[in-house]
């Protein structure tokens, strides 16, 4: 299948590593270009560096690193005039940043709380603001939100992730019905047990609260998914190269997990 997505401007935050590295990877193979950011400028040149690599050395221009503080709206309004001027504008917009601290819901302060809610929700609502005047100028877009298996069932000890991605899986429902009148899409993905630096980061600490090793958490974790393994990044990229593209054009205001069946509700 064609996604048609050559010489489209994609912009993929949290992209230096796992599933935003992953989505940015595939949109660029797939022939958009890509302007990837992260708050580790270090990781973040060495992503480009190494996506520049996979791809024919004449397009090497076509993917632009940033240093971008999430939470910062001084950051992401500087990340959306440099892609602008590179690329001339944004046609697709996967909205997705790493996760805030584990822990219960009363363990966190009120700054926590804060944090937390610019990381995830008013990260969301400024790149999201930022996109629309120029895809409605290019006569649409398309806009993915990637948030937990989380917000259709609370994980334990994840508290303010719980909370704050259930507030943007809502964002996204309220924006899609909002801007199909412009020609934009907006639609959420909700990662499962995918094997990323995060998950594996979480098993850890769950394996030594419980006493077991990493390895044996990891296998309790499986035997709750009906395919039986965790995912891998690239399947939950080629999910959302699917959504952000025009194979998905009569697609708004949904939700797709990739979760290989493990969230065990109905809709």
């Amino acid at each position: 299948m064609d996604l048609g997505l050559t010489g489209k401007v994609a912009m993929v935050g949290g992209a230096s590593r796992g599933l935003g590295f992953a989505v940015a990877r595939v949109l660029l193979k797939e022939g958009a270009k890509v302007s990837i950011a992260s708050s580790n400028l270090d990781a973040i040149t060495a992503a480009a560096k190494q996506l520049q690599s996979e791809i024919d050395p004449s397009r090497a221009d076509d993917v632009l690193p940033m240093q971008v503080d999430l939470r910062a709206a001084g950051d992401i309004e500087r990340w959306f005039e440099r892609n602008n001027g590179r690329f001339g504008g944004v046609d697709l917009l996967f909205v997705n940043t790493g996760g805030p601290p584990a822990g219960a819901a009363l363990s966190f302060d009120d700054t926590q709380w804060t944090n937390a809610f610019d990381l995830l929700v008013l990260s969301a609502v400024r790149q999201i603001r930022l996109a629309v005047p120029s895809m409605t100028q290019r006569g649409g877009g398309s806009i993915l939100v990637s948030t937990s298996s989380s917000v259709k069932e609370p994980i334990q000890n994840l508290a303010l992730s719980n909370v704050l991605r259930a507030s943007v899986g809502a964002l996204a429902k309220t924006l899609a019905n909002e801007l199909a009148g412009q020609n934009i899409r907006v639609n959420h993905l909700l990662p499962g047990r995918i094997d990323t630096d995060r998950v594996r980061q979480l098993d850890a600490g769950r394996a030594k609260a419980a006493g077991v090793s990493v390895e044996e958490q990891k296998a309790r974790t499986e035997k709750t998914i009906p395919l039986g393994r965790y995912g891998n990044s690239e399947e939950f990229a080629n999910a959302a190269a699917f959504l952000l593209s025009n194979a998905s054009a009569y697609t708004t205001g949904a939700s797709l997990q990739v979760d290989g069946g493990m969230i065990r509700g109905v809709l």
